[in-house]
């Protein structure tokens, strides 16, 4: 007897190759549509310099058609959530990179701390897709937290895991000297992603804090 989702052994393997085909051309195109939105509200965002946009806006700026949006997206909600969850993706492969050029235990917990630092409040070096501004990460999880701090906490999940890796190796190198990494983790974290907002409310540029301002408060607080 075949297993659950196995192939019918009375079924002509062309047909099994043309269906596969089929499946596979929809999602490519699927996936193509979706991002022709995704692409059109980053642009938006760029211009606008916040997530006030309205859904007919992307509609028409993706060249698409309002039924086709709500075919994959509930509402704005639904669009932002996955705007987030897709500078979340970016964000981590770049801090991977950064993270993964350097040996030292504090120097991976370092510019680590500096590049999300960078992802969360983009005006000191914006991080770019394409020809596209990325939006502070910290800015799409304030909007969304209220109703959906669920998937906010999903989408960050592999940054906190990272951080508390890295946060380990320096405890056991005898870089940091803390009594609870896990603790540590959601310091350091909430320090970082919410600087962005006392930057917004401060008028002088020159007393905005800086990436490496930020790192060397933590650092302190690491017991360094």
């Amino acid at each position: 007897m075949a297993g659950v989702g196995a192939p019918d052994p009375s079924e002509p393997a062309w047909r099994e190759r043309a269906v596969s085909r089929s499946l596979n051309a929809a999602r490519s195109r699927a996936e193509q549509r979706v991002q022709r939105f995704l692409d059109a509200a980053f642009e938006l965002i760029d211009e606008k310099g916040s997530t006030e946009f309205t859904i007919q806006e992307v509609v028409e700026r993706s060249k698409q058609s309002l039924r086709g949006f709500y075919e994959y997206f509930a509402g704005k909600d639904e669009l932002v959530l996955a705007l987030f969850e897709e500078s979340i993706r970016e964000a981590g492969e770049d801090i991977d990179n950064v993270v993964d050029a350097e040996s030292d235990p504090l120097q991976r917990l370092r510019v680590f701390t500096i590049r999300l630092h960078e992802w969360c409040d983009p005006g000191e070096t914006p991080r770019k897709r394409g020809t596209h501004n990325r939006r502070a990460i910290s800015e799409f999880s304030m909007h969304l937290a209220a109703n959906h701090s669920e998937r906010i906490r999903a989408a960050i999940a592999p940054l906190s895991h990272l951080l508390l890796e890295l946060l380990d190796a320096a405890a056991a190198a005898g870089a940091i000297h803390v009594a609870d990494t896990r603790r540590a983790t959601a310091l350091v974290q909430q320090t970082v992603m919410n600087t962005w907002f006392g930057n917004r409310l401060v008028n002088d540029p020159k007393l905005r804090l800086t990436a490496e301002e930020t790192w060397e408060f933590c650092l302190r607080g690491l017991g360094n």
